[in-house]
């Protein structure tokens, strides 16, 4: 008969622990041991508590068998509650596909990953409008510790953290409904960060500024390279000479590949709200724009309208200061709607959420995919329910302090999934399609691939100590499930989209993986992180301009400039939602941490250390370059970076 020593280590989140009575028996190809207890007078299980304890297994097999292979671990970081019992396989991956087991068996009383989710419906129902993605159902978000609409799993650990994002962002709203004053001002922030909303303040007029934030701001994924002028948009070689000057010329300059193009066009005919019992307008504007050899991206030309015509001018620098200042302030509102509601929401949370559920429905807790990518899937379904319950359900943020309303917002969505195409979501390829890859002074593009290439080359190495061969790729059914998983409920099931529904190649499953990856941390985080800072000062980003946009080049004074931005009330509404946003959760993860073992072996933890010190090394690079700009680009420190969609 074999003897055995157990450790258990109950978790250190808050809440954590029990004084319940807890046994263990442990199960194997031979047979199974006596029942273990492991309680005993008093609390046992307190919160980080370690308890040992001893038990005899049967008297099947050589004890030296069990001796020579262990020691074993079996991981489960979940919450258990109820009277029941649960199985934990144990941690130690195979080296095939066929080892892993199947969900069912795998979860045991601890539920397949499929019952734990099994009420939610088709794609859209969490929304109650088609054609937008998720998987969580229309339900209120219960408050961590009791039972609620989300697994525990999913919810903030700390319950601080959790009242901080529900009612943190209320506190400072204001009743105001009037219009801003003269050089109207921000708050003073505690611990500015290197954009400041002071900075903003300062330099919102400047061209240069106006331009960099499409290469470094909050949604640098828009921007294309312009070889050839869209047949809409009628800029002659005259209207830009006086910005070029004479030494060169329009098309001289595209040839060169200096002209990019930002175009609004998704926003064309999206309907908007009241707010305050005012309309509100969204303009769907065409942006021109020169980089210059020193790497200063300056607008040349706007036009207000995807139809051209007498009521739809081309702006131009050398228009009267405040009509070109609002025809900026024009480009900008329609920068904050196509942020707000494809960049930031459909690509980084809903696409996340799907993510994240789709590997706690389809994958079994001993899968190498489900420990490589549930630590990217942390606070991702919890923080998606709450902004159904605060920002995004009727009548709120968005019905009273965004032009586009919820209404407006989830038919950008439904319109923006449906040109959403898989290479955008591969960073290389989105690079070189947009034809920026080589763009000057592109802190996010230069940044994102050095990420992008360090989790590939990780994922690379991990999931080739599981998968040796293409055929096992083609043959893991429940890898097979996840993808068509997310397939369907992501991106509708819609073959144009480009995405697979189906890996053969180990080649394609690692490109998967790190698109899932990245877009769950990195390009979150270049999506959030500056929020605040950029959208401080309503006329840099406006959320809902209250006059529409100009039809004609007349002169326009400071009063009647500052009478098209958004009221007050609106923007402290708005303010008070980017300040909870800007702040990561207090018990942030950086990318590669992963405090929770579940991998085992020693192999995986050995890549999981190269990772991490690949992503120092570019820590250091970014911090220094940084060092030397005048606005540094932090959003892409690894340091900065979180491992989940988790604010």
């Amino acid at each position: 008969m074999a003897e055995y020593r157990l450790r258990v280590r109950t978790g250190s989140e808050p809440g954590a622990g029990t004084s319940d009575a807890i046994a263990v028996t442990l199960l194997g190809s031979r047979g199974r041991s006596a029942r273990t207890a492991l309680d005993r007078w008093g609390p046992d299980f307190q919160c980080g508590a370690v308890r040992e304890g001893r038990g005899r297994a049967g008297s099947g097999g050589d004890p030296d068998d069990v001796a020579e292979l262990g020691p074993f671990h079996f991981p489960c970081y979940r919450w258990l509650q109820g009277y029941g019992t649960w199985e934990l396989p144990e941690g130690t991956g195979g080296d095939t596909w066929d080892t892993w087991g199947t969900s069912g068996d795998s979860w045991g009383h601890l539920g397949t990953a499929g019952d734990t989710w099994g009420h939610l419906g088709t794609p859209g129902d969490s929304w109650g409008t088609p054609g937008v993605p998720g998987s969580c159902p229309r339900a209120q978000v219960g408050t961590p510790g009791t039972p609620g609409d989300t697994p525990g799993d999913s919810d903030f650990g700390d319950p601080k953290t959790f009242w901080g994002y529900q009612g943190g962002s209320w506190g400072c709203l204001s009743s105001w409904g009037v219009a801003w004053g003269m050089s109207p001002s921000v708050p003073n922030v505690p611990n500015v960060p290197p954009v400041s909303p002071e900075y903003v303040v300062r330099h919102w007029q400047e061209d240069a500024f106006f331009g960099e934030q499409f290469l470094s701001g909050v949604n640098p994924v828009l921007l294309r390279r312009c070889r050839r002028l869209p047949p809409n948009f009628p800029v002659s070689e005259a209207v830009v000479a006086p910005s070029l000057g004479p030494a060169t010329s329009l098309r001289r300059e595209m040839e060169a590949g200096n002209i990019y193009l930002a175009d609004y066009g998704v926003l064309q005919g999206i309907p908007t709200a009241l707010i305050d019992g005012r309309p509100t307008f969204v303009a769907a504007p065409l942006c021109l724009l020169h980089q210059r050899p020193n790497g200063d991206l300056l607008p040349l030309a706007i036009q207000l309208s995807q139809e051209p015509g007498p009521s739809a001018p081309l702006f131009v620098p050398q228009d009267p200061p405040w009509l070109w200042a609002l025809a900026k302030v024009w480009v900008r509102s329609a920068e904050f709607q196509v942020h707000e509601a494809l960049t930031h929401l459909l690509r980084s949370h809903l696409l996340g959420e799907v993510f994240a559920l789709a590997t706690l429905r389809r994958l079994p807790p001993q899968h190498p995919l489900f420990k490589l990518l549930v630590p990217h899937t942390r606070f991702t379904v919890q923080i998606g329910a709450l902004a159904r319950r605060f920002l995004l359900n009727p009548g709120g943020v968005f019905d009273r302090a965004v032009a586009l309303g919820r209404r407006g917002l989830l038919a950008l969505v439904a319109r923006g999934l449906r040109a959403l195409r898989w290479r955008s979501l591969v960073l290389p390829r989105d690079l070189r399609h947009r034809g920026v890859a080589a763009t000057k002074c592109h802190h996010f593009g230069c940044d994102a691939t050095k990420v992008w290439r360090a989790i590939r080359r990780f994922v690379t190495s991990l999931l080739s100590l599981y998968y040796p061969a293409d055929g096992a790729v083609a043959q893991d059914s429940e890898l097979q499930e996840w993808v068509r998983e997310i397939f369907r409920r992501a991106f509708l099931g819609r073959p144009r989209s480009g995405v697979p529904s189906r890996l053969e190649t180990r080649r394609d499953l690692v490109t998967f993986v790190t698109a899932v990856i990245f877009n769950c941390s990195a390009l979150h985080a270049a999506t959030n992180s500056g929020q605040f800072e950029l959208s401080a000062f309503p006329p840099n980003a406006p959320a809902a301009m209250r006059e529409p946009p100009p039809t004609c080049k007349a002169a326009l004074s400071e009063q009647e400039f500052l009478a098209a931005l958004p009221a007050m009330n609106t923007t402290a509404t708005v303010l008070a939602v980017l300040w909870v946003l800007r702040n990561e959760p207090m018990d942030m993860r950086p990318l590669g941490h992963y405090p929770e073992r579940h991998f085992t072996e020693s192999a995986p933890r050995r890549l999981i250390r190269r990772f991490r010190r690949r992503l120092r090394r570019i820590s250091r690079q970014i911090r220094a370059r940084n060092a030397a700009l005048e606005r540094p680009y932090p959003y892409l420190d690894p340091e900065n970076i979180e491992n989940s969609v988790a604010i």
